[in-house]
C-alpha cells in the first residue's frame, strides 16, 4: 500500500481487514478470554476505522486498530468494575435498611450496652480504652498505672463476661 491510498476506499479497507483482523482478534481474545466479546471489540474497532477513514493513513491503520480495540477492552473492564461496585452497594444498603435488620441491630446495641454496664469498673475502663479508643495494652497500663499483665487479665475477663451476657454473637 502506498501513502496515497485512502482507507476509505473499499479495496484498501478490505485489505487492512484481511491482513490485521485475525491478529487483532487473537490479541483481544487473549486479553478477555471470551470469543463473543473479542468479536464485538474487533468489529467496533473496524467500525471506528471506517468512521475515521479520512483521518487514518493505511500505514497507521494497524496501530489505530490495536489501540482502539485495546482501549475499548479497558473501558469494558472499567465499566464492569463500576457496575459490580454499584451492585455490591445496593445489596449491602438494602440488607441494612430492612426493618428486621434495624430491629435486630437495635436489640443487639441495647444488649451490648447492658453487658458493658455489668462489667466491673476496672474491666470496663480497660476494655473501652482498648476497643473504643484503640489504645494498646502497654498504653493502658501506663495510664492506669498497672502492669500489662493486669490489663490483659482485665480485658480477658471483660470479654469472657460479655460473651456470657451476649448470646448469639
Amino acid at each position: 500500500m502506498s501513502q496515497t491510498d485512502n482507507v476509505c476506499e473499499e479495496s484498501v479497507y478490505n485489505k487492512i481487514y484481511n491482513e490485521h483482523g485475525s491478529a487483532i482478534w487473537r490479541f483481544i481474545y487473549f486479553k478477555c478470554g471470551n470469543s463473543a466479546q473479542a468479536d464485538d471489540l474487533v468489529q467496533d474497532a473496524f467500525v471506528k476505522l471506517f468512521q475515521n477513514c479520512a483521518k487514518v493513513t493505511p500505514a497507521k491503520a494497524k496501530s489505530y486498530l490495536y489501540t482502539v480495540a485495546n482501549n475499548a477492552f479497558l473501558n469494558e473492564i472499567a465499566h464492569s468494575k463500576v457496575v459490580l461496585k454499584h451492585k455490591n452497594q445496593i445489596t449491602s444498603n438494602t440488607n441494612k435498611e430492612t426493618p428486621q435488620y434495624l430491629l435486630e441491630e437495635k436489640e443487639f446495641s441495647e444488649k451490648l450496652e447492658r453487658a458493658i454496664a455489668s462489667l466491673t469498673e476496672s474491666q470496663r475502663t480497660a476494655f473501652l480504652m482498648n476497643r473504643i479508643e484503640g489504645k494498646k495494652y502497654k498504653e493502658i497500663a501506663v495510664i492506669l498505672n498497672i502492669s500489662v499483665k493486669a490489663v490483659e487479665k482485665r480485658i480477658g475477663k471483660a470479654l469472657a463476661t460479655l460473651r456470657k451476657n451476649i448470646e448469639n454473637i
